[in-house]
């Protein structure tokens, strides 16, 4: 472009030519790397047996991948992991949003990490968006102190819109840590309500977290959960707040009297303490150390992970029913057709469920 300013005639105005335009793409940035292929089961077992994280964390993915070309493969790194399973102390964790619980595991974490010997596995699950289906998966940066630990392995998973499938997966890769030398195992539920009953069947200890001044001692006085809750905690028992958490306490030992007794004999007790301050820690770990020697020594221990691994039988059997279902190409064509026709009122939704499932096990009977 011609500019008139540099003409002979306007002696000392000059225009530069200006910056040249940079490139679109940044000269600097590497090619993308693409990700190694997921290893073989045998060298993921081996792998998971001698302690290596890195094989660890990609089994894990494995059994929480969907692809069916996957299925198998994590099923044979799972059976091969069983025998070296089972000797970790699995302990549960719920709670109201907001109780602490993160802040909890991570110096509960630390108090157990000092023990000689000891590696933690800490297994969280996270609530997916109803909309997006998305997880936030931030759980590891509320465990600040605990995420530096080397002996620590913190691993969260997306509910992903089946509680049933993701405890399932907890509880497989369980099995996995356990085979990987991990003696304690954290398992942190959603806290949303359904997922504490999952988290219950897959656990040895189960600990509620608990708030006070937060009008929550009525709901916590409510069956269900406390009737699940081998031992009870109120989190934040520091400054002003302890008056409230002590009354608190009061309330929940009244309420726990007027429960049957517990299938194990062990009678829940009530602490306080401060997961910020990190106050009455040693005390709420005791109480897990007494319950565990409780139920070793009467048998009831052997006796719940008999029970629960009965119940993840006839779990799993329900779940590959739902799956073999669902995926039959007969049964979605089928579905596809009866869902306009049950939205523009043709059908009514239970003839239409009839029809689809007679449909399905006239198919079986062939």
């Amino acid at each position: 472009m011609e500019h008139p300013e540099n003409d002979s005639k306007y002696l000392g105005l000059t225009v530069n030519s200006g910056v040249a335009q940079p490139p679109i793409v940044n000269p600097y940035a590497r090619a993308r790397v693409r990700r190694k292929p997921i290893p073989e089961a045998s060298e993921l077992v081996e792998g998971i047996l001698k302690g290596d994280v890195t094989m660890l964390s990609r089994a894990v993915t494995l059994i929480e991948s969907t692809a069916a070309d996957h299925y198998a493969r994590a099923q044979e790194v799972i059976e091969k992991c069983l025998p070296h399973s089972g000797n970790s102390r699995r302990i549960g964790l719920t709670g109201v949003p907001g109780a602490g619980k993160s802040t909890s595991i991570d110096v509960f974490g630390l108090h157990v990490l000092r023990e000689p010997g000891a590696r933690l596995a800490v297994l969280a699950i996270d609530p997916s968006s109803e909309r997006t289906k998305g997880s936030i998966l931030g759980d590891k940066t509320r465990m600040e102190k605990l995420s530096l630990q080397p002996n620590a392995f913190i691993r969260p998973s997306p509910s992903a819109g089946s509680l049933g499938g993701v405890a399932r997966k907890t509880r497989e890769t369980i099995v996995l840590c356990e085979a990987a030398g991990y003696n304690n195992i954290f398992v942190e539920t959603v806290g949303v309500g359904q997922s504490e009953t999952a988290v219950h069947s897959m656990v040895d200890f189960f600990l509620l977290i608990q708030v006070a001044g937060t009008g929550d001692e009525l709901q916590g006085i409510k069956r269900g959960i406390m009737e699940m809750a081998d031992g009870i905690v109120i989190n934040k028992a520091d400054g002003d707040n302890i008056p409230r958490t002590q009354l608190a306490q009061a309330q929940f030992r009244s309420a726990l009297q007027l429960f049957p007794p517990a299938p194990s004999g062990w009678k829940p007790e009530v602490l306080t303490y401060s997961g910020y301050f990190e106050l009455g820690i040693p005390e709420v770990w005791d109480m897990i150390d007494r319950y565990f020697a409780f139920v070793k020594e009467n048998g009831y221990f052997e006796q719940k992970r008999r029970q629960q691994a009965r119940y993840w039988m006839y779990e799993t059997i329900d779940e590959q029913l739902r799956s073999h279902f669902y995926n039959d190409p007969d049964i979605a064509a089928t579905l596809l057709k009866l869902d306009r026709e049950v939205e523009t009122n043709r059908r009514s939704s239970f003839t239409a469920a009839r029809d689809v499932l007679d449909r399905y096990f006239s198919s079986k009977s062939l």
